[in-house]
């Protein structure tokens, strides 16, 4: 049986912009084998959108709420969001 596929949107809160944090959360996903995007918003976060199996999405935001070596991750929040085909070929870094 295969698994679910879902999708899920991630806000990083912290210091997170300016220390490679959306180069790390490409680097993580990529080794869970997520699709999405990584994107710095205008407000100081950094949107992290990702599709996979419920697993893989529960590791991705462990590491997230982790972060890079010179980040600083006040909070993690999350809501499911619609699996986009645009999207499923890969992780990439997005600009705003």
């Amino acid at each position: 049986m295969a698994a679910t596929i879902q999708a899920k949107r991630f806000y990083v809160l912290g210091m997170v912009q300016g220390v490679g944090f959306r180069f790390f959360a490409q680097r993580v996903a990529e080794q869970f084998g997520l699709a999405g995007y990584a994107k710095n918003l205008r407000d100081g976060r950094v949107e992290v959108y990702a599709i996979g199996t419920p697993e893989e999405l529960r590791a991705l935001r462990a590491e997230l709420e982790r972060g890079p070596r010179f980040a600083s991750v006040t909070s993690v929040t999350e809501e499911g969001a619609e699996v986009l085909p645009h999207w499923e070929g890969g992780f990439s870094i997005e600009r705003d």
